[in-house]
């Protein structure tokens, strides 16, 4: 969750929005220690991005040698980028939106879609914008939530930067 936070700490502030961070990690069975696969940040990418949304869209736009780079033991004559997906677990600094008012597809969507199998979230979405039920979507659809006790003050602080 540190390195979410230091990726929401590069997303630029804005009034109408929160600034948040995300991180997409695989856990090999046979090593202990997660391996980052991509980060993200809000409006990091052209359109009014979000951070899951950039993150997977990043993961997605590896090359071959940038995947195996970051993850030796993955071959693509096995397994596809979707197979790592269903390994993958989210850390994110706000929970993931359940609806967006600029009609982009909601992150919770994103995160479903793309199968990830587990969302550890550092505080829960405030109402400052829209009722947010990222949470209960992802659960939902099978998805383990985590809330990071300890974390909500931390991450809803980087999340409201700018207001």
């Amino acid at each position: 969750m540190r390195l979410a936070l230091a990726e929401a700490a590069r997303c630029e502030p804005t009034p109408t929005a929160f600034c948040v961070g995300c991180v997409l990690a695989y856990r090999d069975p046979s090593n202990s220690e997660p391996t980052v696969l991509a980060t993200g940040y809000s409006r990091e990418l052209p359109g009014n991005t979000h951070a899951e949304a950039n993150a997977l869209t990043k993961l997605r736009a590896l090359t071959p040698t940038e995947f195996a780079a970051r993850l030796p033991s993955f071959d693509p004559s096995k397994a596809s980028v979707d197979d790592i997906l269903r390994q993958v677990d989210v850390y994110t600094t706000l929970e993931p939106c359940s609806i967006r008012t600029s009609g982009l597809a909601p992150c919770a969507d994103a995160l479903i879609a793309a199968g990830v199998r587990r969302c550890f979230v550092g505080v829960g979405e405030p109402d400052d914008f829209v009722q947010c039920e990222g949470a209960r979507k992802l659960m939902d659809a099978g998805v383990e939530i985590v809330w990071l006790k300890g974390m909500e003050e931390e991450c809803l602080s980087a999340a409201r930067r700018g207001h």
